[in-house]
């Protein structure tokens, strides 16, 4: 027995498709940013297959999310660092 709903890859392309004219009218620095929404929902295409959701729209932007927390909780780390080492800094030279 067949598939009876297109996989989340193949949906996820044809999206990508859709929104190629918005793509395409967007100014040139945000393109790539729109490229990588898109790439941030292919990284989670797996779990979304799995879904099976009936909003085709709903694991791609959970999908996009999910990258985005994870990108804030590296730099937050980052900037906690870069902190401490500030913080350090100070105090040696006092």
């Amino acid at each position: 027995m067949g598939r009876t709903n297109p996989t989340f890859r193949d949906v996820l392309g044809r999206m990508e498709e859709e929104w190629s004219d918005f793509r395409r009218a967007l100014r040139r620095r945000h393109q790539p940013l729109l490229d990588r929404l898109f790439t941030y929902a292919r990284e989670h295409a797996d779990a979304a297959s799995h879904l099976n959701h009936p909003d085709r729209l709903a694991p791609v932007l959970v999908s996009i999310d999910l990258e985005q927390e994870d990108r804030i909780d590296e730099l937050e780390e980052r900037v906690a660092e870069l902190e401490a080492r500030l913080e350090d800094a100070v105090e040696c030279d006092q």
